[in-house]
């Protein structure tokens, strides 16, 4: 806190990432990265980026990569907004929809970011509720509201609503927009692609970071109508200009055309997340149903946090979060099928007493 900051940054509490340890040999199962490398003809392409030309600008329109992703998903160039991250495209949606007079909802159990960007911004803001089982209880978006976010999957829950629930929350609003934050969307659920032509008021959010092993890259997409991006591109515009630099958008545009790589290692990390999904409910835990490249997991007996420390001491990272809801949960990234292993045995011993 100082007297320099502004009254709203002195009360806002930031968003708190993942551990990022400096230390050599742990398990890294924390942060929802991906356990394979980027496809080859990625990194060949941001070899190929590093010349000359980085004196210069990058394109500030992100032509060659809109329209990219916008073949790939059989949309206009209209319809596609590219940003550093889906965070920040997150970021730049709250401030281009939403408003201070009207609360937005989002659920009680959700992406944390969610409340820190309302607060940064000053918009209200309501929760709708989440069940014991982490399912989001789909009518409590059928009430009034100055705009609507959720991921699909959820975060940290794991849970996939169906293409025709995540209608009937953007049908209900049409007065509003709906955001729908789709960052696991490739693990098994069903993206919302198919609606953004029948309702403007659909704005997708995806990102590389997960799927396609880009984290490192920080590069996100929104999908939606043409006055939706226009939105997006007045925020951008009003922030950077240049969000994305020359090596990201040549990595990027790699990435969507390698699909043969993505589609191999998507399918291998819902394979390992099925079968350590099989070996957690062998050893005692109860596991959400996933659709995610993660698990949320809980122990009847044994307490969350001391799972977390244990596993810690054996060089394995997870999530576990303190907030009163999620508290007796641990989030497990799907890693490597060895280091899925290796978590397994230092569970078993740890569950053994």
């Amino acid at each position: 806190m100082s007297n320099y900051w502004s009254k709203r940054l002195n009360e806002l509490e930031p968003y708190v990432p993942g551990e990022q340890p400096r230390q050599a040999g742990l398990i890294k199962l924390n942060t929802n990265e991906n356990p394979f490398p980027p496809s080859p003809r990625v990194m060949e392409a941001m070899k190929q980026a590093v010349n000359n030309d980085l004196r210069l600008y990058p394109d500030p329109t992100d032509e060659r990569l809109r329209t990219t992703i916008a073949s790939y998903y059989h949309l206009s160039e209209k319809e596609v907004f590219v940003g550093n991250g889906s965070d920040e495209i997150l970021a730049f949606a709250f401030r281009a929809y939403f408003d201070e007079d009207r609360p937005i909802l989002f659920p009680e159990i959700s992406y944390s970011f969610y409340p820190v960007y309302a607060k940064l911004y000053g918009i209200p803001f309501r929760t709708v509720p989440v069940d014991e089982s982490g399912a989001i209880d789909v009518s409590a978006f059928f009430q009034d509201n100055g705009g609507i976010v959720f991921p699909n999957p959820n975060a940290p829950t794991s849970l996939a609503l169906s293409l025709e629930q995540v209608e009937e929350i953007v049908s209900r609003n049409l007065s509003q927009v709906v955001v729908v934050d789709e960052a696991y969307v490739d693990f098994g659920a069903q993206t919302a692609l198919p609606l953004i032509r029948r309702y403007p008021n659909l704005l997708i959010v995806q990102t590389l970071s997960k799927s396609r092993s880009l984290a490192g890259l920080r590069v996100g997409l929104a999908l939606g109508h043409p006055s939706l991006i226009e939105a997006l591109n007045r925020v951008k515009g009003s922030f950077n200009s240049y969000t994305l630099d020359r090596v990201a958008h040549a990595g990027a545009v790699a990435a969507f055309e390698d699909e043969e790589y993505f589609q191999h290692t998507r399918s291998e990390i819902m394979r390992i997340r099925d079968r350590t999904i099989k070996q957690l409910q062998d050893i005692g835990l109860w596991v959400a149903p996933s659709s995610t490249n993660f698990l949320w997991v809980k122990h009847g007996r044994v307490d969350a946090e001391e799972i977390y420390s244990r596993l810690r001491e054996a060089g394995i990272l997870v999530r576990h979060f303190s907030a009163p809801r999620v508290k007796p949960y641990l989030r497990i990234t799907i890693g490597t099928e060895a280091e899925m292993d290796a978590l397994i045995s230092q569970l078993s011993e740890i569950l053994v007493r």
